[in-house]
């Protein structure tokens, strides 16, 4: 049934290829522990040990918090359609913000997304599969643009807002730093 691997294969990053959705989990010591459903074409495998995934502006910021000081951080993908299987990326996650020296390089790996805020890295130091027999079959039907046209209608101006009002601090309290690193 599971297995475990050091870094991706071509397997494992063609099966990442084939995801609409995958989620994202952090907590630091303390702290809640969150998980998060990601999609909108902001997934990168960078290489077999690797990956960078685009964070757009939501209700809130709970993933920056949690990397600041707790910096491990796992990814799942699960088959909702074809052969199943479950990926997991375990590993050590950096955030990256407009202000940081690697922002473009790394920014222009995705499409430009309205309300970008993060782009998170993960050095992955376990693979895992597990089978997935048990998770349902669901269709494709397509992306939803809601957070993107709300994104675009706040513009540059109104997304700061919101970060200055929604997205300063986690749930338990913990800093994120949005406003110091995103100039």
């Amino acid at each position: 049934m599971g297995q475990q691997y050091p870094s991706l294969s071509q397997k494992h990053i063609d099966f990442i290829a084939d995801q609409k959705l995958f989620f994202v989990g952090t907590a630091t010591a303390d702290s809640r522990v969150n998980i998060s459903p990601k999609g909108m074409d902001s997934f990168r495998v960078i290489d077999a040990n690797t990956v960078a995934w685009l964070n757009v502006t939501g209700s809130g910021n709970e993933t920056a918090a949690h990397v600041k000081t707790h910096p491990r951080m796992t990814i799942m993908f699960a088959a909702f359609e074809g052969s199943p299987m479950i990926l997991r990326l375990y590993g050590s996650a950096t955030a990256v913000h407009r202000n940081d020296a690697e922002w473009e390089e790394l920014a222009s790996l995705f499409p430009d997304m309205p309300g970008a805020r993060q782009i998170f890295r993960l050095a992955i130091d376990l693979v895992q599969t597990s089978c997935g027999m048990a998770v349902p079959l669901f269709d494709y039907v397509g992306d939803r643009d809601l957070l993107s046209n709300w994104a675009r209608k706040k513009g540059d101006e109104g997304i700061r807002a919101y970060w200055e009002e929604k997205n300063q601090s986690s749930i338990d309290g913990i800093a994120t730093d949005i406003l110091d690193k995103n100039g």
